[in-house]
């Protein structure tokens, strides 16, 4: 009994570790979007698609693209292939007619 309630325990602790660093990522993401927001003059829908692609074209994960766009809007530094993709996709999304909507 002993044994499977250690095991239990450890399932617990690794699920509510799982969730802290999804929050945390969560928190960067949502951050990173807004500086994409007020950038791009987007909405949150627009900012995330944004930030999705950036992620998929240049094949950085999510969170990873979240820090640089948020260490950019604090430095002004941002390396080439990520500034490239987020330009090419603010410049989509801006022009397009929806893009506010």
């Amino acid at each position: 009994m002993e044994e499977r309630a250690a095991g239990l325990v450890e399932v617990l602790q690794g699920e509510n570790a799982q969730l802290h660093e999804a929050m945390r990522s969560h928190a960067v993401v949502d951050q990173a979007i807004g500086v994409v927001l007020a950038v791009g003059q987007l909405t949150p829908e627009r900012g995330w698609d944004v930030l999705r692609e950036v992620s998929q074209r240049t094949n950085i994960k999510l969170r990873h693209v979240a820090e640089l766009i948020i260490d950019w809007a604090r430095t002004g530094k941002l390396c080439t292939d990520v500034r490239t993709e987020l330009e090419r996709q603010l410049a989509q999304y801006t022009q397009s007619p929806h893009s506010k909507a």
